[in-house]
């Protein structure tokens, strides 16, 4: 059960929370006072949290500022326990935490019973944890956003053969967590995000291709200089201009792009998610144990990477994790585990939960598909005739079966070489296949919270002309 109340802050919280964006004293404070107002007013056990969050964006087009936004917040949300039955209640700063409290036990009363609801055990909450170099407080003036952002798109309308500009932007901000529980767990972290990113358009009329490029970093001074960005989006553009068909096909060898090689991997994220697993949606819901990726292969989850970009020093429920071996020589050995869901499958916690709102479910930290010995032009090479995917259309992938068949855009691979642009086809196989014959290149990039070289499946289908 879930209640949200909303009341405006006065001049001086305003004030108060933009000038303490480090400080997080005060939210451990009122987090606590929480916890101990739910007990009062008859929860057995609770957890109060703080989501804190600071950005501002600006937006170009053409040379123009298009718009400029700054947002700030301070979400608080309260847990209960009583018994086997929950409810939780979120706050903006404002509201009355005794009346927030006793909301959240009497809903908790009527609420149907979990018998897979908890907190963490205590035996697995964070005494002491690392210091992760996640913030950074650089101070990215909106001028200076205006000019990065105005320096992106020229840079990508100055390629030759680039005709127009989808916009450009620039933004800076923070997110923090406080977390206090009512069995002994208190805690706070900061980390901050920077981003660049352009798209352009090249040709004309009905002939008219877009791309883009980007750049998000934890720390300002790691991102790539605009001109970089704006060049690369305006390079990737030109290049899908005039993009031929190609014949329907079967037994094709697909490469994926690393930006794309990504969300592939966000794939298998999500089919060794606990929760998916509890809830008998994934098609490797049976396969722990067994050989899922072709041997040699590794995935890899580490939340505790120094700067790392989904790094975090204990979870939404207090509990460090460390870094696993997902899949290593292609056999499954982990799910993604919260505690509720981990009781769900008679498991322990492996420090993977993360809020949402006022629940708690499992996913990755630094999830990576670990390189493998060849280098992606090699890789090319080898295949001979195949495709080169950049871009990829639609949403058809079936968690439950594994089913997956994609719109896709990218190069012909011929004699080795990227030969020429493609459009309008499309690339289906089944995931638990693909896993199974795919090779990666040895050119990770791990700046990003999802990491992958870039890599080929073969065997799959290809439906074009």
């Amino acid at each position: 059960m879930l209640l949200t109340v909303h009341n405006k802050w006065d001049e001086n919280e305003r004030l108060a929370i933009m000038t303490s964006e480090i400080d997080s004293a005060d939210l451990l404070s009122r987090a606590s006072q929480l916890i101990d107002l739910a007990k009062a007013a008859g929860a057995d056990q609770a957890d109060a949290v703080v989501v804190r969050s600071r950005s501002r964006s600006v937006s170009v087009r053409l040379g123009k500022v298009e718009g400029t936004e700054a947002s700030e917040s301070d979400d608080f949300s309260l847990r209960v326990f009583v018994g086997q039955k929950v409810a939780s209640v979120s706050a903006n700063p404002g509201f009355d935490m005794k009346i927030l409290a006793e909301r959240a036990v009497a809903m908790a009363k009527v609420s149907p019973e979990d018998p897979f609801a908890c907190l963490a055990d205590e035996a697995d909450l964070a005494r002491s944890y690392p210091d992760l170099e996640l913030y950074d407080p650089t101070d990215i003036s909106t001028d200076a956003l205006r000019e990065a952002s105005l320096e992106m798109e020229q840079a990508a309308l100055d390629v030759q053969g680039v005709t127009n500009s989808s916009g450009a932007g620039a933004s800076s901000g923070m997110g923090g967590l406080v977390l206090v529980t009512s069995h002994g767990f208190s805690g706070s972290y900061m980390a901050s995000r920077f981003g660049r990113s352009v798209s352009v358009i090249a040709g004309e009329g009905t002939k008219m291709e877009r791309d883009y490029d980007f750049d998000s970093r934890l720390y300002a001074a790691d991102l790539d200089d605009p001109k970089l960005i704006g060049r690369r989006a305006g390079e990737r553009t030109v290049k899908r201009v005039n993009p031929r068909q190609v014949d329907t096909g079967s037994n094709i060898t697909v490469v994926f792009d690393p930006r794309i090689a990504r969300g592939f991997v966000g794939h298998i994220a999500g089919a060794i998610n606990g929760a998916s697993v509890a809830r008998k949606t994934s098609f490797l819901r049976d396969k722990m144990g067994q050989q899922v990726l072709k041997a040699g292969l590794s995935i890899t989850d580490d939340p505790l990477i120094v700067r790392g970009s989904s790094s975090r020093p204990f979870d939404g429920e207090g509990v460090s994790g460390e870094r696993m071996v997902m899949i290593e020589d292609g056999v499954l050995n982990h799910w993604f585990l919260s505690t509720s869901t981990a009781r769900e499958l008679g498991l322990v916690t492996n420090g993977r939960g993360v809020r949402g709102g006022t629940a708690v479910s499992p996913a990755s930290t630094n999830l990576a598909l670990e390189p493998g010995d060849i280098s992606p032009e090699d890789l090319i090479k080898s295949i001979g005739n195949g495709f080169y995917i950049t871009e990829l259309i639609g949403q058809g992938v079936n968690m439950i079966t594994g089913e997956y068949s994609r719109g896709a855009t990218g190069f012909w691979i011929e004699n080795g070489e990227l030969a020429y642009p493609v459009s309008e086809v499309t690339i289906a196989s089944n995931l638990k296949d693909m896993f199974m014959r795919l090779t990666p290149a040895n050119d990770i990039d791990r700046k990003f919270g999802v990491a992958s070289p870039t890599i080929a499946i073969e065997g799959m289908t290809l439906a074009g002309r």
